[in-house]
């Protein structure tokens, strides 16, 4: 797959105004960025800020109640279900936090991957396979593991092999939801080493949420911080971090409040 050039003026994704509510309770409210091709978002905050809510109503898991979301020149909310859909599978690709909701469990690895494989219309059961194993060897999961399944994996190799399954069909946008929670401290570094390594060479648009500040640090290019469903402050992830502006920000990189 060719890597995506991130050298352009126009944004890839475009989020104006985007809210949602769950009755009374706000999820986000009047959320807008831009993001660019080749870029990482980090979006940061305590449980309940509004950053996983922001994230599952651009996937289309939640429809916002107003806003408009514009992917490519494209009006993303005004398609219909089978287009939106066709987008997850292809141009689009989502990263859970707990790898099980991302694969199918009673998949071989290497039928997990070439799913994603066959929905972009792929049919050759030897380049898909080849596929599969050169994918395995990029997360660093053994080839002699093709075929067993996802269960017999530790959570680290999970969540590698759900990052296979996802960007093996080199997808422009992918949103990751705390893509390393839940991971023992030695296991995030060796993903996080990865992902890095995976973004810059694949050239992939991404938006991260994530609790943990050193995440955004080593992998986002700009950062969002939310607090109660709204964005408080946004700006290049160095300068936000290494000198917060608003009082909330301050709490979060002084370590004050625990998220």
């Amino acid at each position: 797959m060719t890597p995506h050039s991130p050298f352009t003026d126009q944004p890839l994704l475009q989020v104006q105004g985007l809210s949602k509510a769950y009755g009374t309770r706000v999820g986000c409210a009047d959320v807008s960025f831009d993001l660019f091709p080749g870029e990482v978002l980090g979006i940061v905050g305590e449980s309940g800020s509004g950053k996983s809510t922001l994230l599952t109503a651009i996937a289309g898991h939640h429809a916002p109640d107003r806003g408009q979301l514009t992917y490519d020149g494209r009006d993303v909310l005004a398609m219909g279900e089978t287009d939106r859909r066709r987008l997850m599978r292809t141009e689009w690709a989502f990263v859970h936090q707990n790898p099980r909701d991302g694969l199918r469990m009673g998949v071989s690895a290497g039928g997990n991957i070439g799913e994603r494989l066959m929905a972009v219309g792929a049919r050759h059961y030897g380049h898909i396979r080849s596929m599969a194993t050169d994918w395995m060897g990029r997360v660093e999961i053994s080839a002699d593991r093709i075929d067993d399944r996802p269960s017999a994996f530790s959570g680290g190799m999970q969540q590698r092999l759900q990052l296979a399954r996802n960007l093996v069909t080199a997808p422009r946008l992918v949103l990751m939801d705390e893509p390393t929670g839940g991971l023992d401290v030695s296991v995030q570094a060796r993903l996080l080493d990865l992902l890095r390594g995976l973004v810059r060479d694949l050239g992939l648009s991404v938006i991260i949420v994530t609790h943990d500040l050193a995440v955004v640090r080593l992998l986002a290019d700009r950062l969002m911080v939310m607090k109660s469903g709204r964005v408080v402050e946004q700006g290049l992830t160095d300068q936000v971090l290494d000198d917060p502006q608003h009082a909330y920000t301050q709490l979060l990189v002084s370590s004050v409040l625990q998220v």
